[in-house]
């Protein structure tokens, strides 16, 4: 019998993650509310009102939310999931947070038999679409093995790759590749730009060597069709790249090309970019050399 699943945290990733698990034959509870009361219903999705409520009705709790303080109030807060969750439940927290974070809110749970594992989650909205994602996961092993299969329904790999907040020092090292690729890419084609060379032609040359990436694959022709509708926002990344400065300042790591480029997603935000894609990092070059970048 498959495990019966609560999910919480119905956004961009989240939806199409608790649309593959209904999809792979799973039961779904989600938490309810006007944005989401009517979707997923017709899909087979009850509702509960309370995290508490649906911790009550499964086995496994998925969260999927923007940041450290959500997860720490749909967990640990006034009906919360530590109110409703049996001894012996996981919280699979998929959402991208501290790792300090993550270690404090799994000590909690484990004082009431609760399970937890850190599983952030690589690919934006076109992948949690095809439930192909990466995920990175932290925890018990004997844990990961049991909830493999409902996480395998969303993605194409899932990697443990540490204890307890292992997940999310592996994802915040993912944001920091991603981050700067795109920065690369963008002063790279703004550079072909303003000298006259076509960017589509510079990008198909380049793409087979080593400077081709998945990063350059996906951003590239977005960015040249000026499409810059949020995958990914920018000010999910600048969350993303506050936790990466502040763990790697905890723990006394200098990184000053992932503080340059959070540095320029600030300044698309003060320009009103913050819930344009991430791509939108080209707009910044762009704007300094008075060039645009297209086909």
């Amino acid at each position: 019998m498959k495990m019966k699943i609560g999910f919480i945290g119905l956004g961009i990733m989240g939806k199409p993650m608790s649309k593959n698990l209904l999809k792979a034959g799973y039961e779904l509870v989600v938490l309810e509310t006007s944005k989401n009361r009517s979707e997923l219903a017709p899909m087979g999705a009850r509702t509960a009102s309370t995290p508490k409520a649906l911790a009550e009705q499964v086995d496994v709790i998925v969260t999927m939310l923007p940041n450290s303080p959500q997860v720490k109030e749909v967990v640990l807060g006034p009906n919360g999931v530590i109110e409703g969750a049996a001894p012996g439940t996981v919280v699979i927290d998929m959402s991208s947070i501290a790792p300090l974070t993550s270690q404090e809110i799994a000590r909690k749970l484990e004082e009431k038999g609760i399970e937890m594992l850190d599983a952030p989650v690589s690919g934006g909205e076109p992948k949690a679409i095809e439930g192909t994602l990466s995920v990175m996961v932290g925890g018990k092993k004997e844990v990961f093995d049991r909830c493999y299969d409902v996480m395998k329904a969303m993605a194409a790999t899932v990697i443990l790759t540490g204890d307890i907040g292992a997940g999310n020092v592996t994802k915040l090292a993912n944001q920091i590749i991603v981050a700067i690729n795109i920065a690369a890419m963008s002063e790279a084609f703004v550079l072909a730009s303003k000298v006259g060379v076509q960017p589509e032609l510079v990008y198909q040359a380049v793409r087979g060597g080593l400077a081709g990436s998945t990063v350059l694959d996906a951003k590239a022709p977005l960015v040249m069709d000026r499409k810059f509708d949020p995958g990914f926002r920018v000010n999910l990344h600048i969350k993303d790249l506050h936790n990466v400065l502040e763990t790697s300042h905890e723990v006394g790591v200098p990184l000053p090309l992932t503080a340059a480029v959070m540095e320029m997603m600030q300044a698309l935000k003060v320009d009103g970019m913050g819930d344009c894609d991430h791509g939108s990092l080209i707009r910044y070059y762009e704007k300094m050399a008075k060039v645009e970048v297209s086909r």
